[in-house]
């Protein structure tokens, strides 16, 4: 900061004001200084500044994995949202609940203005760090009733009922389903959610719930998909339609039917959730559970500026449902009609 000072021929404590806040310096002065950083390539110490305001001006993000696309639309809208006064810090933890311990240890250690925590089920050392942080934290992707902090997201059981209603309502009744397995330490707890949804719903209406599976371990993918949807003809070659917890591992779904011959939706009906890309751009296009991935950023960035500027906690809700909706797609259609009936219904494939 001396050699800028020197450069543009002004005090430190005018380098100071140029950078932390423009407006209150001429536009002459402002432009000296400037130059001046350009010209050296100075870059503040940001930590220095925090040791005297006791401001980080970064939000930890704690993401499940990153190469889910939703996951990273949630990133950047949240991101845009809270716009450049705050930088995100992003952890992933691939579904290990002693991963995300590890994070917020790392990141509370670092002083961060509030954290997201994608997910409501942690451990105990994680609730009580998270309890005692006295920063805003919001958890994301899920419904937790109640909180430990502020909840932005929807339920995951209920989108599995959801699921299992769209698939029930047109007509099939051998219904199957499947996520991963659920260890002590790596589960898709949100996945989990869904597929006890999608059993409530199968009960609900009289049918079993003997196809509801869980194999492999979190994160799904294309080959989840297909090593489950494997499995599943091999157990239950008359299975009418299956529900996926991603659209990713419904897609490895429609891929190992299609290697098998097997027609879809003709001969089984698939349903994924999501609204992945790949979903909307595979032939057939795959119906799905569709959640706004972006909107979750979006509002929990605005919930943390209301918070950061001031608001009282009690004018800040707690809990925020997005909510989710089923996109009737082409591959599932109604198990009765008649082909030429189910394609007039179809329309444009994309039933919104």
């Amino acid at each position: 900061m001396r050699d800028v000072s020197r450069l543009a021929g002004v005090s430190t404590m005018t380098v100071s004001r140029v950078l932390a806040d423009p407006s209150i310096v001429s536009q002459e002065t402002r432009a000296r200084v400037l130059a001046a950083v350009e010209q050296l390539g100075y870059v503040p110490d940001l930590v220095a500044g925090s040791l005297s305001s006791r401001r980080t001006n970064f939000v930890g993000l704690i993401l499940p994995t990153l190469t889910n696309s939703n996951f990273g639309d949630t990133a950047q809208g949240l991101a845009e949202t809270l716009g450049p006064a705050y930088q995100l810090l992003i952890g992933y933890t691939l579904y290990h609940l002693a991963e995300e311990e590890r994070l917020v240890r790392a990141l509370l250690s670092r002083r961060p203005e509030a954290l997201v925590v994608a997910g409501s089920i942690h451990t105990g050392a994680t609730r009580r760090m998270l309890t005692n942080a006295r920063i805003p934290v919001v958890e994301i992707w899920d419904r937790p009733e109640p909180p430990l902090d502020r909840a932005v997201g929807f339920s995951n059981f209920e989108a599995g009922r959801a699921a299992a209603r769209h698939l029930i309502g047109l007509g099939h009744r051998r219904i199957a389903a499947f996520g991963s397995v659920v260890g002590e330490d790596v589960a898709d707890h949100r996945g989990e959610a869904r597929l006890q949804g999608f059993a409530a719903a199968l009960k609900d209406a009289g049918l079993s719930d003997a196809l509801v599976l869980r194999l492999g371990h979190a994160p799904v993918s294309y080959e989840h998909g297909a090593a489950a949807m494997a499995a599943l003809l091999d157990r239950a070659p008359d299975v009418e339609a299956v529900f996926a917890v991603s659209d990713a591992s419904a897609f490895g779904a429609m891929m190992e039917c299609r290697r098998r011959g097997i027609d879809v939706p003709g001969r089984v009906a698939v349903l994924g959730f999501g609204d992945f890309e790949i979903g909307r751009q595979s032939e057939p296009p795959i119906s799905t559970v569709r959640v706004d991935a972006k909107a979750i950023g979006e509002r929990t960035g605005r919930l943390l500026l209301d918070l950061f500027e001031g608001k009282s906690g009690a004018a800040v809700p707690v809990s925020q449902d997005i909510g989710v909706s089923v996109v009737a797609r082409r591959t599932t259609i109604e198990a009765k009609a008649a082909p030429c009936a189910a394609a007039a219904r179809q329309g444009d494939g994309d039933g919104r």
